[in-house]
């Protein structure tokens, strides 16, 4: 093999999506967080991602631009440099900075944060990474921890790079698209581009037994059921059956498939609220079994298979593989526009994260969150560790309502919530 010869992967068919429309209004930019116990050491941050970025060939990779699509190649560059945070997250990760890596490291008192961009890798990729570069960071402050277990990847990891969308595509599977225009949530936004987070902290044993008792639903379909009810009270009159409250859910298809793919592999489906009238009125509870027959109609292999492997056929069109990239970006941009405006807001579970058991002394939670994109200012995301759930939400928007209401809804059910901001919105009451 030819001493200049690097490595280099097609994008997966999600992530051809992203080069396209990054931009710094909507930079495809996802963070997911660990707060330790103990204050982060920046120089031994630093070493700790110089460790472990050369055991993950998926993170040592830069975005090329090709005649006909994206693609990535092995960067092989020094790891990017580790600094503390000093602005709004999920910024845009701009190709020729940052050593060319499409992800950043940051950290803040006792927080090391990850942010990535999406074509790199979904939410799981992203944590398998975060979750060996704490492993890493905390042999390096704990001696004794490193003399134990020495500096190799733990066995849980996966290094597969597999585009499972290509791996397990049907073409005999029927066309699955929705693109009718929803109900979208506007109002003042803050100033200077802001970004606001807002941080709810809750048992999730308490919150599992909660869901299934009072309503008998999934803690996903509650808290997706919270933010079409929340939105619903105070946008009721413009919410209609021509634009009806929609909210996008990644699902994580590893499961379903047997995959573990460190590369993009999710498909969204979406919950709907469709009023039969302005003067129809719902509880909660009807919101909940309304949410709870939407997604469970749709999240069943069968029909994840089909939304996917219609992407992947469109791809694999001939004629649309030989069209240069700058036509086809343009038809790209029109067709994700139209897709975009289809849900109100996307809600996004990457799950509950464990940790070896000598690490989880030192960890206190994991929590992540998303940008905004075309059309949703304000989204949220689920993350859990142990018995902490944190339901965060970003939002471009001054006004609060909407997650301040989500977590009146929870303290009506009897869940304590704990909140955190970023300090753009101060304290919330």
């Amino acid at each position: 093999m030819p001493a200049h010869y690097r490595h280099w992967e097609k994008l997966d068919n999600t992530a051809n999506i992203f080069p396209v429309i990054a931009d710094e209004s909507m930079t495809n930019t996802y963070r997911i967080e660990a707060c330790l116990t103990e204050t982060i050491q920046k120089e031994l941050l630093q070493e700790a991602l110089d460790l472990v970025l050369p055991k993950f060939p998926g993170f040592d990779l830069r975005l090329r631009v090709g005649i006909f699509w994206y693609y990535l190649e092995e960067n092989g560059k020094p790891a990017p440099r580790v600094h503390e945070e000093d602005t709004y997250p999920c910024r845009l990760i701009r190709r020729n900075k940052n050593n060319s890596y499409m992800f950043r490291v940051t950290y803040y008192k006792k927080r090391i944060n990850l942010e990535v961009f999406h074509a790199l890798a979904d939410g799981m990729g992203g944590t398998v990474f975060l979750r060996e570069l704490c492993y890493q960071y905390l042999r390096l402050s704990h001696p004794d921890l490193r003399q134990k277990l020495g500096d190799g990847l733990s066995p849980e990891t996966s290094l597969n790079r597999e585009d499972s969308f290509k791996a397990y595509f049907r073409k005999s599977a029927p066309i699955s698209y929705k693109s009718q225009r929803a109900f979208l949530i506007q109002g003042e936004k803050l100033p200077f581009h802001g970004f606001g987070v807002i941080h709810g902290m809750m048992s999730v044993s308490e919150l599992k037994t909660m869901t299934k008792q009072n309503y008998g639903v999934t803690i996903n379909e509650y808290l997706v059921s919270t933010f079409i009810y929340s939105t619903f009270l105070h946008f009721g009159r413009r919410v209609s059956q021509k634009r009806p409250i929609r909210v996008a859910v990644p699902v994580n298809l590893r499961p379903f498939f047997g995959s573990i793919t460190t590369k993009n592999f999710f498909v969204m489906v979406s919950a709907e609220f469709v009023p039969e009238s302005s003067d129809t009125e719902y509880t909660f509870a009807d919101i909940c079994q309304i949410v709870r027959k939407s997604l469970k109609s749709q999240i069943t292999k069968e029909h994840l298979e089909e939304i996917f492997s219609y992407s992947v056929a469109k791809e694999d069109i001939f004629i649309a593989r030989a069209v240069p990239l700058p036509f086809k970006n343009m038809v790209m941009r029109l067709i994700y526009t139209k897709s975009a405006l289809a849900n109100t807001t996307t809600v996004t579970n990457v799950g509950n994260i464990s940790v070896l058991p000598d690490y989880q002394e030192y960890i206190q939670m994991f929590r992540g969150f998303i940008p905004f994109s075309k059309g949703q200012s304000l989204k949220a995301t689920i993350m859990s560790y142990q018995d902490t759930l944190c339901c965060t939400f970003t939002s471009a928007f001054r006004d609060t309502s909407i997650p301040k209401d989500v977590f009146r809804q929870l303290a009506r059910d009897g869940i304590s919530v704990r909140i955190e901001t970023n300090g753009v919105y101060g304290n919330l009451v």
